[in-house]
């Protein structure tokens, strides 16, 4: 039980260590697809998104992973003032409209 509040501290410490501003995915596809950020892996639902919380810039690439094993790099670092759009078996990174 230690392990698992240890855990969450330390997930919540760091997250207060990014420089500001959320990342934001959006997808428009017809499937799941797998987001790598950061060394993060996350699950973007089709026709829906996911928003990283204060996590500012990238430290580098964010990889998109289709459910066919198709993969596209978005090269990075990727900024809160961006968004990550995924398409079918596509991928664009265009300024955000809310930034």
């Amino acid at each position: 039980m230690h392990s698992i509040v240890a855990g969450a501290v330390l997930a919540v410490a760091l997250a207060g260590c990014g420089e500001g501003g959320d990342l934001a995915f959006h997808n428009d596809g017809p499937d799941d697809v797998s987001v790598v950020s950061d060394g993060e892996t996350s699950t973007v639902q089709a026709d829906g998104g996911m928003v990283i919380l204060d996590a500012g810039c990238t430290d580098g690439d964010v990889l998109v992973t289709f459910p066919s094993g198709k993969t596209v790099t978005v090269p990075g670092p990727v900024c809160p003032d961006q968004e990550v759009v995924i398409h079918d078996q596509e991928v664009e990174l265009r300024a955000r409209a809310d930034g």
